[in-house]
């Protein structure tokens, strides 16, 4: 039968843990939410750029067959996520019902042009790129121009760097925050029983067999943390699909995976290396710096 103080020792050794697999939790939950943040920030980001388009206006000498097979042609470019073909008769019949009159009574003639709207896959739409297109585009023997906002472009591009910068700063601080905050309670944990590890060196066990009980128990504490901040993160991920459907947070299964094993190493690494190096720092200290 298991005495006062054995019963005692017990449920304060278990307190430890949950409070360690809390803490760590907790932080791994921040760390999931920033994870979440910047994997869902690139997808925003590649969506408004692939609804940047660039127009090519076609000559009038150009015929259908010869529309037929550069429309087929631009198709099945790198650069090209779709296009959309919109005929002079089209073009003409769009303007008159923005301008609320038919102004070819006026004219007596459409000059408008044949035009092809390329969206561009989001790794194009950049001012280099474009221009490059423009150029490509300004030389192909069926066009007569090419048109598309120069401004927005830059814009674009200047601020998704601008709020990449930042975002990219705000996960080197978070994280961080999260290896302190981490670190700090495993060494907690093990500053509890830095006498044993000082009577196991004593008697002659190696520095390598003592700290390996150390380290399994703590990755054991951090993949329970994981899992306990992962089912938060899918709590926050199931309302924030209610929320914003259209961002397809259930159904992008890649950010998922790699939300899911980022959760997961980061747990692995960070209490590794923290209860090596805590394990290190008592094995290292005298008998007497241990009351310090």
């Amino acid at each position: 039968m298991p005495s006062k103080f054995e019963t005692y020792q017990k449920r304060r050794l278990a307190s430890s843990y949950i409070s360690v697999v809390i803490s760590i939790a907790l932080v791994l939950f921040m760390v999931g939410i920033l994870g979440l943040m910047l994997l869902k920030s690139a997808l925003v980001a590649n969506r408004v750029k692939e609804k940047v388009a660039i127009t090519l206006f076609l000559k009038d000498k150009v015929t259908s067959k010869q529309i037929n097979g550069f429309k087929a042609s631009l198709q099945k470019e790198n650069f090209t996520k779709r296009i959309i073909y919109t005929s002079k008769k089209q073009a003409a019949k769009q303007y008159s019902k923005e301008i609320g009159e038919d102004f070819l009574n006026f004219l007596g003639e459409n000059p408008l042009k044949n035009g092809i709207d390329i969206y561009l896959k989001a790794d194009f739409v950049t001012p280099g790129k474009i221009e490059e297109l423009e150029t490509k585009f300004l030389k192909n023997a069926f066009v007569a121009d090419v048109s598309y906002d120069k401004l927005l472009i830059n814009l674009l591009t200047k601020n998704i760097k601008k709020i990449s910068f930042w975002l990219l700063i705000l996960s080197g601080f978070v994280g961080f925050i999260a290896i302190i905050l981490i670190n700090s309670s495993i060494r907690l944990s093990i500053y509890s029983k830095r006498f044993n590890i000082k009577t196991m060196q004593m008697v002659g066990a190696t520095k390598g067999f003592i700290r390996k009980p150390f380290i399994w128990q703590s990755i054991k504490l951090g993949l329970v943390a994981a899992i306990i901040a992962l089912l938060g993160l899918a709590v926050v991920i199931y309302y924030a699909d209610k929320f914003a459907p259209s961002l397809g947070f259930l159904k992008d299964y890649i950010s998922l995976a790699y939300l899911t094993g980022g959760v997961l190493l980061t747990a692995f690494i960070i209490t590794w290396l923290s209860t090596f190096f805590a394990t290190q720092r008592f094995l290292n200290l005298r008998t007497d710096e241990l009351y310090y």
